[in-house]
């Protein structure tokens, strides 16, 4: 993968975490603060969690840090797979948000 294929791919993904804090304020009580600088994503959350996705450029990565740990992301066959577990991105932060809202909370 080049540079900007990563990029391209990378950006569409965080766009996706801001659209989707974006649908579930709009569909729930969740209240979620998500703030973006540059390439990392901030989602706090009312019991002052947070949970963090971020690029990782030189290694064509998304990190994710959450309460539960952190996780590595690389695109593979149309999807950002952990490259320890193999989870998909969004099942993951779901599950890690829905534990920090204290209710489900779906991303996609």
């Amino acid at each position: 993968m080049t540079d900007p294929e990563f990029m391209d791919l990378a950006e569409q993904l965080l766009a996706a975490v801001e659209a989707s804090c974006d649908r579930i304020n709009d569909e729930s009580d969740a209240d979620l603060d998500n703030q973006r600088v540059g390439g990392m994503v901030t989602l706090a959350f009312p019991n002052g969690s947070q949970i963090v996705v971020n690029l990782q450029k030189p290694l064509h990565e998304v990190w994710l840090a959450a309460q539960s740990g952190g996780y590595h992301y690389r695109f593979a066959d149309g999807q950002w797979r952990d490259t320890k577990g193999g989870a998909e991105f969004f099942a993951q932060l779901s599950r890690d948000a829905s534990a920090q809202a204290g209710q489900a909370l779906v991303f996609s």
